[in-house]
């Protein structure tokens, strides 16, 4: 039973970080990563929400996730 948990659980995590992936690139992710650690911690990937977290914070991300933001609304 707990190995049907751990393979299930491994699965979603799989499936979050696709969704993610195909929102923001490698290089976006990185110019955030220390934004969305401080603001956005707890926003679950997918269905803008990370973005919509990130503009939330606009004033406070780095200058490099500001143009990530900004480009990512356009």
């Amino acid at each position: 039973m707990m190995i049907r948990i751990a393979v299930a659980s491994f699965a979603m995590l799989a499936a979050v970080s696709a969704a993610s992936a195909q929102e923001f690139s490698a290089e976006q992710r990185a110019a955030c990563k220390s934004d969305y650690d401080q603001f956005c911690k707890g926003t679950m990937p997918g269905g803008g929400r990370v973005l919509a977290c990130l503009a939330k914070n606009n004033d406070k991300l780095s200058g490099a996730c500001k143009k990530v933001v900004a480009e990512a609304k356009k």
